[in-house]
């Protein structure tokens, strides 16, 4: 198949949870030997790098704002594909999707694929006329795409209510991971193993970062809370959550990280935060559950969906309950290490990477066999 993604930033993923689950998808469908293409923008993705393990790669420039730079983007991704083959067009998030009609007016035999990964508009990053053309976006993506993809059964259930249509849920993935001795970290922080606390997330006020940095100056500890990312477009609660921690001398920011750093982080954390007011289904919560790392997470729909029994809840947006349960994690290590076993045990089984490309494979091949019957059906009425 000739398989074009569009609405990601680009790829190979260095920052979001979107890129990353198109880094997994389109590389795994290139090693299955179909032609994928994925549209990169340039201020994330090297305009010069034509090919990625496997995976060809359009570079497009866009106007580099918050409000502009998605859609833009999206935009003359929609009229390069004039010039490409493709047998299906996947779209990610609903604000690239909010142009996927004009994928269809120009691209007619082909068939849009759309995956709802959030609902975006609650991000408080977003102007007021920005949420309500999210919310445009998901209209259309709900109401045009051939098919639709839910990554978490909250958001299915969601589409089922809000547009009577039927998704198909199929969650975000991560592979099974192996320990990584503490070699970059500890030369970089003199980080040792279970000696902190780690929270990997984009600096944006959704993502709840705060609350972490608040609980965390309120317990005693000798581990460090350690938090990797950086902002989008969102300079001044970066500079808010400095401020808040700046008194306090182990509380480290890492910036971004990637690759190898990156898994030494996942791997020698006593345990993961994730204290997101709003989510899809985080990726990186699925890919810390991958490295064993037990989980403390606030109590949104989609957080308790994705650990299930196996990790710690708290009161979303309650700093005292954040660190009441932090506090009792610290204190009972044995109980937190079995949480964390049964937490990897869950993705392995639940979401592995390669059964979700076989699921979306199979989608997509449904989704051109029904065009196909369409198109012999229309043959046959004239």
């Amino acid at each position: 198949m000739d398989i074009i993604f569009i609405g990601q930033k680009g790829i190979p993923a260095t920052t979001g949870g979107i890129e990353r689950h198109v880094d997994n998808l389109a590389v795994q469908l290139a090693e299955k030997g179909h032609n994928v293409h994925v549209y990169t923008r340039s201020n994330y993705t090297d305009k010069n790098l034509k090919k990625y393990k496997g995976v060809n790669l359009i570079s497009l420039p866009s106007v580099s704002t918050k409000h502009l730079d998605a859609i833009s983007h999206t935009f003359l991704a929609c009229l390069d594909l004039i010039r490409r083959k493709a047998d299906i067009i996947h779209f990610h998030s609903i604000g690239p999707s909010s142009l996927l009609w004009l994928a269809k007016l120009i691209k007619p035999n082909s068939k849009i694929i759309a995956t709802f990964h959030s609902q975006c508009y609650y991000h408080q990053k977003w102007s007021l006329f920005a949420r309500l053309y999210l919310k445009f976006g998901e209209y259309i993506c709900c109401r045009f795409a051939d098919k639709v993809i839910t990554v978490s059964k909250t958001l299915k259930k969601y589409t089922k209510q809000k547009y009577k249509i039927n998704s198909f849920y199929i969650p975000n993935g991560v592979y099974s991971q192996k320990y990584s001795t503490p070699k970059a970290i500890k030369k970089k922080w003199d980080f040792r193993k279970n000696s902190y606390i780690v929270l990997v997330s984009r600096l944006i006020r959704h993502k709840g970062i705060h609350y972490a940095i608040e609980a965390y100056n309120k317990i005693k500890t000798n581990k460090k809370l350690v938090i990797v990312g950086s902002g989008f477009h969102t300079d001044s609660y970066s500079d808010y959550l400095k401020s808040i921690a700046k008194n306090n001398k182990n509380i480290i920011f890492t910036g971004n990280q990637s690759g190898s750093t990156l898994r030494e982080l996942f791997s020698n954390a006593y345990c993961f935060i994730q204290p997101s007011e709003n989510e899809g289904l985080s990726i990186a919560l699925l890919e810390a559950m991958s490295f064993g790392t037990p989980v403390l997470v606030s109590n949104i729909p989609e957080n308790k969906e994705a650990i299930a029994s196996t990790g710690y809840i708290f009161k979303n947006k309650d700093i005292g309950s954040l660190a009441k349960k932090l506090s009792f994690m610290l204190s009972n290590s044995a109980e937190v290490i079995r949480k964390g076993i049964e937490g990897k045990k869950r993705v392995e089984k639940f979401y592995n990477w390669n059964n979700i490309t076989d699921e979306i494979v199979e989608l997509y091949y449904e989704s051109l066999k029904e065009k196909s019957l369409q198109i012999a059906k229309s043959y046959q009425k004239a």
